[in-house]
């Protein structure tokens, strides 16, 4: 039983799945490939006590009229479709640091951001109004983030320093760390991360913050359902385990692990990259590449707690907190102690159904390395393929939410009283669900000193095989749809890619 496509896709994390749309919409014979039981890779929710909770995806940006990413997903046509919350337009995100109980905000609009932080600082308006300027800028020299246009890096960008860049705004340590708040976004050091990474991530939310109704996985689902609309097969419970190649080391086809092979005439990989190569086998590639992807240093992981709550509880706030044991620990909050583990934590809710001034459930997130759950790496648990992992990793994560509920009565008072129940997640549960390397969160570190040592160009050595996804170059909703568009355009031409995204915007 061997079919053959146009397009393999290999992985229905995001970068696939939009990959997959792209190609489809240009009449190409595509099929979609997933090894686990739910289609989305960091997209999946996944329900308890029959409440929608997300795994990866916790609120989006650039989704205005107008913004790069709702002409993405409008190109791809699924912007009408999506079910969205506007998050509060006077913060969105707000930043508390310690025993303080200021609550920073990060509002939407660059002027009504300046605003609302300029009544705490307002000796800083103008700092403000040029730290908006030039994200705004770094923004703009980025391939792909105006839609179209621009097709190379510029390199001097490449290499600003977020640390260095912030300093230079403004001296104000306080508002440096305001500023800074958010980086749990991309996880990075802040001493060393590029400055760009930085403006990628806040810029989209400043433009405008959304909340997707029901989960992240309603952008997977309606991708999913126009890829069918447009002939394209998707499988999961379809495991990639073997790349088949032929005497002139063209990859012609993939095995499963259930045994079924695919052939095609191109194939596209959105799994780790890691794995990627475990597939291609690293004699075909050359030791300089291996040894640079091997060098990566992953992201840092996390642990995660959901909290189901008694009705009418917990009073609903329509925005995310990021609170921090002191200001210093902004700058590379993944460093942790863990005797005082959780010194750092991102914090949101969701209102109840009936009653939204309430808040039905809570999710906490905060960093935690791999090594803390190095003893249980060799054991592998989903719902789709049950296996418990012992007592000590029991009392472990109880533990750990015990210490987590600590950090939050000290902002919520109240807490304890109002859970109903409690679900968590930790870095081999990210890894299992995923297929994150360590169960890293967004791919692997980036460093201003030498930018280009992880971005991978989409085109592999091997002639027909393209790579997609957050482990190359950009992460995020926003950085994976780009990337996927320039996997795309190495496909079927750049121009062509830009006359279909011209066409779509002239129309609008």
């Amino acid at each position: 039983m061997k079919k053959a496509y146009d397009i393999l896709v290999i992985g229905s994390g995001l970068g696939g799945l939009v990959s997959a749309l792209i190609l489809a919409k240009e009449g190409m014979k595509v099929c979609v490939l997933e090894k686990n039981n739910q289609y989305g890779g960091n997209l999946q929710t996944f329900s308890r006590d029959k409440l929608i909770f997300d795994t990866g995806v916790h609120y989006l940006g650039g989704l205005g009229k107008g913004q790069n990413l709702n002409r993405f997903f409008s190109y791809l046509e699924i912007m009408d479709d999506l079910e969205l919350q506007l998050m509060d337009e006077d913060g969105y995100d707000r930043i508390s640091f310690g025993e303080d109980e200021i609550e920073y905000p990060h509002a939407q609009g660059y002027q009504n951001f300046v605003e609302q932080l300029s009544k705490y600082f307002p000796e800083e308006k103008g700092n403000l109004e040029n730290y908006c300027e030039e994200i705004q800028y770094v923004c703009s020299q980025f391939p792909r983030y105006h839609v179209v246009g621009k097709d190379n890096y510029n390199e001097e960008i490449l290499h600003l320093n977020t640390k260095r860049f912030i300093e230079s705004v403004t001296q104000n340590k306080r508002l440096q760390a305001v500023l800074l708040g958010s980086n749990f976004l991309y996880a990075g050091d802040s001493e060393d991360v590029p400055f760009y990474v930085h403006a990628l991530t806040v810029n989209s939310y400043i433009q405008s913050a959304y909340k997707c109704v029901k989960g992240g996985s309603q952008i997977s689902k309606l991708l999913i359902r126009k890829l069918r609309e447009y002939g394209a097969e998707v499988h999961k419970h379809s495991e990639v385990s073997d790349f088949v190649f032929n005497e002139n080391s063209v990859l012609v086809s993939v095995k499963t692990k259930e045994g079924k092979e695919y052939l095609a005439k191109q194939f596209i990989s959105n799994i780790e990259i890691r794995s990627t190569i475990k597939l291609i086998g690293e004699e075909r590639l050359k030791k300089s590449f291996l040894n640079r992807v091997l060098s990566w240093k992953p992201v840092s992981s996390c642990f995660s707690i959901y909290l189901v709550l008694r009705p009418h509880s917990l009073p609903n706030f329509n925005y995310n907190r990021y609170h921090y044991s002191s200001e210093q620990q902004v700058w590379n909050a993944f460093r942790y102690r863990k005797e005082s583990w959780p010194e750092t934590y991102m914090l949101s809710s969701t209102p109840s159904k009936h009653h939204p001034q309430f808040a039905e459930s809570l999710t906490a997130i905060s960093y935690m390395d791999f090594d803390e759950v190095k003893e249980w790496e060799n054991t592998f648990n989903t719902v789709a393929d049950e296996h418990e992992r012992g007592e000590a990793y029991e009392r472990f994560k109880l533990e750990k939410t015990e210490r987590m509920l600590d950090a939050l009565e000290k902002k919520i008072p109240n807490v304890r009283h109002a859970i109903k129940t409690i679900y968590t997640s930790s870095p081999l549960s990210y890894r299992d669900y995923i297929g994150n390397f360590e169960g890293n969160m967004y791919g692997y570190m980036k460093s201003s000193e030498n930018p280009l040592k992880t971005m991978v160009s989409p085109r592999t050595k091997i002639d027909n095989l393209f790579l997609t996804g957050q482990s190359v170059n950009m992460h995020g909703i926003l950085g994976v749809t780009i990337g996927a568009f320039n996997t795309c355009a190495e496909i079927l031409g750049k121009e062509t890619i830009d006359m279909r995204l011209t066409q779509m915007i002239n129309k609008k």
